[in-house]
Parts: C-alpha cells; structure tokens; sequence
C-alpha cells in the first residue's frame, strides 16, 4: 500500500522535526525498506543540532560502536552556542519572570518596550536573543523550552515577520510535546493571524495556508475537538480553494472526518461536490469510497473501495486511530443509501458488500433499523429486509424548498438597500465636490478682480 502513502507529499509542507514521527511511523508499520527509513532519518535530522540522536542513527546505518570526530566537534560547539545563549538571555529572561513585570505588561507592544527599556534597561537586541535562543532550543529537541522563549518573544517582538516565525515555531513545540489544548489555541492564533495578515505575493499566502492545512493535522486528530474542527476549517472557501490548488490529498483527511462525524452528515453534499471537483488530480480508496456510494452509485466497486480503506487508514499516520470509527460510520452510510434505492434487500448480499459474517450483518441492520427509525421490516423466512418508502406530500416537498425564501429575501432586500445607499452617498459627494469647486473658482476670479482694481486707479491717477 506504499502507493497510497502520503509522507512523501507531506514532507515539503512540515517541519524536520514534524517529519519525524511519521517517518517512525511508516518505518514501523514497514511501509519502506527498512534501510532506506533509517538513511531518510539520518538525512532529516542531520541538519538540526539532535547531534546524540543522530549518532546512534549513523551507528546503525554503518553497524559501528565508533563515531567520526566530527560528531564530538558539533557537541561542543552546539554546547558552546546554548551557554552564549543562556548569557545573553539571562538578564531579559530574569526581567520577564518577575511577577510585577508581567503585571505592568499590556497589549501595546510598544508601550512594553518602553516599559522594559526604561525602567529594567531590556533592548530590542535582546528580544531578538530570545527568539534566537529559542530556535537553538528547538534545533536540540528541547521543545519546553523553545515553547516558553518563543511565547515571551511573541510578546514582546515588534516584528512581524519574525513573530509569525515565532508562532510556528511554538506551535511546533507544542504538537511535539503532546500538549494538546494548548496546540489548538495556538493553531487557531496563527490561523487568524494568517488570515489578517497582507502577504507579498498571493503565493507566499498559499504557502502559509497550505502549512497550516498540513500542522493542523496534528491537533485535529489528537484533540475532543479535533473532528468538528477539521470540518469547520477545512470546509471553508478559502481553505477549499487551497486544497484543490495546492495539496489535494489533504481531502483524504477532510472525507475521513466527515464519515467518522455523523452528526455533521448535512456536509455529505458539499464533500461529493469536492471530491469530484479534486478527483482528476487526486484519488485514492477513501475519497473513491464516496465517488462510487454518491456519485456513481456503484455499489460493488463502493464495497471494494471500502475494504480498501480499512488498509489504507491502518498505515496512515493522523487515521490509524480512527479505523473502527471510520468503517462503522462508512457501513452506515452505504447501507443508508443502498435502503433508499432498493425496496427489498437480500441480507446475505448486504452482508457480503459490508464484508461482514451473516449473523453479524442481521445484528447490525436491526440496531440500524432502530437506530435510524426506518419504516423497515425483516422477513427472516426470506432473510430480507422489506423497505416501505415514505413519499412527501407535494405540498410538503413545496414548504420545504420554499421555507428559506422569506430569509434569502430579506438578505436580498438588505444588500440591494445597502447599495442604494452607498450609491446615493457617492453621488452626494460628487455634487458637494462639484458645489466646492464652482465656490472656489467664483472665489479665484473675485480675488483676481480685487487685485485689478487697484491697479487701475493707480494708472488714473498718474494720468
């Protein structure tokens, strides 16, 4: 199933670190061989400064107890770099601890500034030393403390840019320490300092969103609140549009949530449209599950696909731990639409398309019957389920798709009445315009004829 597998796809979209537990992972659930997982660790963390980690990676690859001399070089000068640090840090850090600081601060960073350089004597270069201390922290894998350097830099940073930097970084801290609650404030913090802030160029925003997509993963499988927030976000226009331009496998993630969430089953529609949108650049078992149930309504090929995913979803990082909740709740969606188009269904057959034993199938549809209020009946001299459609009333069908029109209406009105107005104030300002001109011009020749004036009597009294 390594064709199926999107580490490849993600690795551009994360962070060295954020690679890692997947690449544990895959090399785990041997998705690769299992040399190659050990050569890609090595050249991932090569670059950070986890020298005692990556030792014992080269051990393993070149079968040694012996390090190169190298590897003793880079301790020590990573060692010399955290004692600069901790020294250059020392007095702004003592400052920001103190419990009367913390209460004078306020949301002006720059009355805090001023604050801290005129009564504890704190520069900017300093403030830059706590950002710089904090990505050596990071670069270590001492994720507290990068987390609590880079969390008073935020705080204290004038800088946009790096306060941006800054929030990544802590919100990388924060997934690879397990602190949940504290990811999902910090995810949602630079979501909406994303959405606020003007990038350069409309790539340079795609970019930032498409990150996002890909770290928010993290704090949505792991949070309570993970399923309805991935919903949420990642059905929003603009993060749709990111999707479909920039990482369409991502989709993987959003159809799995939506299954797995029953009590967002309203969004169903609005996924199909998607997948099928998406489904000439990306596809795979999850997001074909839907394609054949709601578009195709193939259901042979919907069971095949089904079957399919309980491996796919076994070997993905971020659904590994959703696979019972994914295929039950899938289970529910194909029966749901496979009762709505037959009248009488053979149990066996149900059975062997949900991949399920007989007598657990029969169990399964009587709870879902009951569950879901069907007006279905099982004849167990036949072993079949009797379905008896229920029809709308015309009259209903008409109250339901007209009871939104008094709504949309009034919206309607409301935008056609703003616009009146706002046409009417640009045409009151034109004519005001318009009435200040004529007054000034009417002005200027005035002066010009008061100036005149003088002038001729000044000639006539000479003559």
């Amino acid at each position: 199933m390594a064709e199926y597998d999107l580490t490849l796809r993600m690795i551009s979209s994360l962070d060295r670190q954020l690679v890692f537990p997947l690449l544990e992972f895959v090399s785990m659930k041997k998705v690769y061989k299992a040399e190659d997982m050990l050569n890609a660790k090595f050249e991932l963390l090569s670059k950070t400064d986890m020298i005692d980690f990556t030792g014992e990676l080269y051990k393993q690859i070149h079968n040694t107890d012996d390090l190169p001399a190298e590897f003793e070089k880079r301790n020590q000068e990573v060692f010399q770099k955290l004692e600069d640090c901790e020294q250059k840090t020392e007095h702004i850090r003592e400052v920001i601890e103190n419990p009367e600081v913390v209460g004078s601060l306020r949301q002006d960073k720059l009355q805090n500034m001023k604050l801290l350089r005129d009564n504890y004597q704190c520069t900017p270069e300093m403030v830059l030393e706590l950002y710089n201390y904090g990505q050596l922290q990071y670069s270590c894998g001492n994720y507290g403390g990068c987390a609590d350097m880079l969390f008073h830099f935020g705080i204290l940073s004038t800088d946009p840019e790096l306060t941006l930097s800054a929030m990544w970084g802590k919100l990388a801290s924060e997934i690879l320490l397990g602190n949940w609650e504290v990811a999902y404030e910090d995810m949602n913090k630079l979501k909406d300092t994303i959405e606020k802030t003007h990038f350069k160029t409309p790539s340079e925003q795609l970019q930032q969103l498409s990150w996002l997509l890909h770290w928010s993963l993290f704090v949505f499988f792991n949070h309570p609140k993970g399923r309805d927030g991935i919903v949420d976000t990642f059905m929003h226009p603009r993060y749709i549009n990111t999707i479909q331009n920039a990482c369409p496998w991502i989709l993987r993630y959003l159809t799995a949530a939506v299954v797995t969430n029953r009590r967002r089953r309203n969004i169903m529609q609005d996924l199909v449209k998607i997948i099928e949108q998406v489904s000439y650049t990306y596809r795979d078992p999850v997001t074909e599950f839907i394609e054949a149930l709601y578009v195709d309504f193939d259901f042979d090929r919907a069971a095949s696909k089904l079957e399919q995913c309980e491996d796919v979803l076994e070997r993905d990082f971020f659904l590994t731990g959703a696979v019972d909740d994914f295929v039950e709740n899938a289970r529910f969606f194909f029966a749901e639409v496979y009762c709505r188009i037959h009248k009488r269904i053979d149990m066996p057959g149900l059975a062997k398309r949900l991949n399920m034993k007989q007598e657990e199938a029969e169990k399964w549809i009587v709870k879902l019957i009951r569950d879901t209020r069907m007006d279905a009946k099982i004849d167990f001299k036949d072993n079949t389920v009797i379905m008896n459609p229920s029809y709308n009333p015309i009259y209903q069908q008409v109250i339901e798709r007209t009871k939104t029109l008094v709504f949309r209406s009034q919206v309607l009105k409301g935008a056609i009445d703003k616009r009146e107005s706002s046409a009417s104030k640009k045409e009151d300002q034109k004519q005001e315009q318009r009435y200040r001109g004529g007054n000034n011009s009417g002005n200027k020749q005035q002066q010009k004829g008061g100036r005149r004036q003088p002038e001729a009597v000044a000639v006539g009294s000479a003559q």
